[in-house]
């Protein structure tokens, strides 16, 4: 790829049929909106959408142990968990700052399979690789296999049409089989997501993405649903105030200060950046992400700064901000100098360009979904 191109996904083709506008994204040319984020959105929230995410990135990490490793390596604690089921978790350096957030699948003792960030899929992989034992293999899948996300209450029934598995416990994982007339594609089937809504995310071969979307499509729009680009996923996002990496995570942003630490598994006796993060979480973060919901009329977004009062003393930094749909307002994540003492309902100010925009202290999420 040269400098400036953007990497085409496996049904860039099905989008641009359906008159996506497309923008850049983590290197690669993504749907941004096919009929608007706000109808998108709400689809997902009231029946069903599908997004193709398949720019996420894939690695694999097999040989004797390798769920062992992978346990002394990332953040949260696999053993908490079983083969078939999945775990968010964090990528740290020795700083405690993390190289990305990502999604671990334990298929085996011998076999974890890892969904992280698409920009970050490179770092991800080297940081394990440096430290990887004889006989463990780590190994970037980027493009073998798409990710399909079908998210909302009508998610169950658009895959329970298709004969596919739907009963399984959240962040649990099934390998199972589309059959589409005379055609069969091997899939992942995940419950797991990104809107807060129940969902599943499926992982066909990259070559099979096309035809295992176009028939998720059908029976989403049979279901009252439609396709979601990158817009409504933001949306949806923040509303429950999960992390996007390099706004509220980054390797300037420790989990201990983006709320992250119930993904951190304390009581492991190793896993990369732990004694930075240990020592932190015992002095206090020196600041703390927090929910702004704006009283007046505006929007904040990203990178703009927080003040204590108008005209007064900066106190933090808006990571993401975006208009909320469902509550009709705008909203945003912050990180917030612990130093200021603010506190739940507290007001702020928010410098929109320099205009003043109060906004509410809130302790996300914003919205009550429900994964079930």
């Amino acid at each position: 790829m040269s400098e400036g191109e953007l990497l085409a996904g496996p049904i860039e083709a099905s989008h641009r049929a359906l008159g996506a506008s497309f923008a850049a994204f983590g290197g690669w040319n993504m749907p941004v909106s096919y009929a608007g984020t706000v109808a998108e959105h709400t689809a997902v929230r009231e029946a069903v959408g599908i997004f193709d995410v398949s720019h996420l990135g894939k690695a694999s990490v097999t040989g004797p142990g390798a769920a062992d490793f992978v346990n002394r390596a990332l953040t949260n604690d696999l053993g908490k968990i079983r083969p078939g089921k999945a775990q968010y978790t964090l990528c740290t350096n020795d700083s405690g700052g993390v190289i990305d957030d990502l999604i671990a699948y334990w298929v085996s003792s011998d076999d974890v399979f890892l969904v992280p960030n698409a920009a970050n899929t490179a770092a991800v992989v080297a940081a394990l690789a440096a430290v990887a034992p004889q006989g463990i293999e780590v190994t970037d899948r980027h493009r073998d296999f798409g990710v399909i996300a079908v998210q909302g209450p009508k998610s169950a029934e658009v895959l329970d049409s298709l004969g596919l598995p739907t009963e399984m416990e959240y962040m649990s994982f099934i390998d199972a089989e589309l059959v589409v007339g005379d055609s069969s594609y091997p899939v992942r089937v995940c419950r797991t997501g990104y809107t807060g809504e129940r969902g599943y995310e499926l992982l066909p071969t990259w070559n099979d993405s096309a035809g295992v979307f176009d028939a998720l499509l059908t029976a989403v729009t049979a279901a009252g649903g439609q396709p979601a680009g990158l817009g409504a996923r933001d949306t949806l996002r923040t509303e429950m105030g999960y992390p996007l990496h390099g706004h509220e995570l980054s390797v300037d942003i420790t989990p201990v200060q983006a709320r992250c630490s119930w993904a951190v598994g304390w009581k492991k006796p190793e896993f990369f950046g732990r004694d930075a993060l240990l020592a932190e979480k015992e002095a206090g973060p020196v600041r703390r992400l927090w929910g702004l919901r704006a009283i007046g009329r505006g929007v904040p977004r990203a990178d703009l700064g927080v003040l204590a009062e108008a005209g007064g003393d900066r106190i933090g930094v808006c990571t993401s901000g975006t208009f909320s749909p469902t509550l009709k307002t705008g909203i945003a994540l912050a990180l917030i100098d612990t130093a200021a003492g603010v506190s739940k309902g507290d007001t702020v100010v928010v410098d929109v360009r320099g205009r003043p925009l109060e906004c509410e202290i809130v302790l996300p999420p914003f919205v009550t979904g429900s994964t079930n």
